[in-house]
């Protein structure tokens, strides 16, 4: 089995083991609900309701990627929904543009308003502990994100693009993503991302920089009852 067909249990239990929440050896495992709201179950893991329960707080809800979730009494499943895992193996001509800017604390609630607005259902206040993030600002305002989340020791999960509305139309996000994964490639790593099937549009613009598809995989939420 290829790492990318479980990517979060195979980030957590690898490059990103720092931020697990649970016991790898049980199967179960996740990232702190300030970080992301995403949990990884070992293929062929069972009789791991409770430490579903040990992980997940009442009306929580967490998503995966790629395992089937179990679904314990009184738990609420959806899905599954296809997403695209498109991967980009070699580099890609640079986009001229305006001067990108590495993401720091300092520019934290500037990402967070941003994201609120056009990216919110899994971005949360300690997402950018995760990996690096940059921003094109435009008059001080911040225009278009992109970032790391999910990593491996050989694939590198590109993440929240994002670009406000008011800044549509300017190849932003294509200037961000061919930098980043270009500079991924250079560190020796192979960067990938997850797009639903249903966003033609950008589905079109990560083929356009490279990045082909090469797994649809299940996208489940995962919903802890009252208790």
């Amino acid at each position: 089995m290829h790492v990318l067909d479980n990517p979060i249990w195979s980030s957590l239990v690898s490059r990103q083991r720092a931020f697990a929440r649970g016991d790898g050896d049980g199967g179960v495992v996740r990232y702190p609900p300030d970080v992301a709201p995403f949990l990884g179950i070992a293929r062929g893991a069972d009789g791991v309701d409770a430490r579903l329960a040990a992980l997940v707080s009442p009306d929580e809800t967490v998503y995966l990627l790629g395992a089937r979730p179990p679904r314990p009494a009184g738990w609420r499943a959806s899905g599954p929904h296809s997403l695209a895992q498109m991967v980009c193996e070699a580099p890609v001509p640079e986009v001229d543009g305006p001067a990108i800017t590495p993401l720091t604390d300092a520019h934290r609630d500037d990402v967070l308003a941003l994201t609120a607005l056009v990216y919110p259902h899994y971005f949360r206040p300690r997402t950018m502990d995760l990996g690096r993030y940059f921003g094109i600002y435009d008059g001080g305002r911040l225009a278009a994100i992109i970032g790391e989340r999910m990593a491996t020791d050989g694939w590198q999960e590109i993440s929240a693009v994002c670009t406000h509305p008011d800044f549509n139309g300017r190849g932003l996000a294509r200037r961000l993503l061919a930098w980043l994964g270009n500079d991924i490639l250079a560190s020796g790593r192979v960067p990938f991302l997850h797009v639903s099937n249903e966003n033609v549009r950008a589905k079109a613009l990560y083929a356009r920089n490279g990045y082909r598809t090469r797994v649809d995989i299940d996208f489940w939420s995962l919903r802890a009852p009252t208790r």
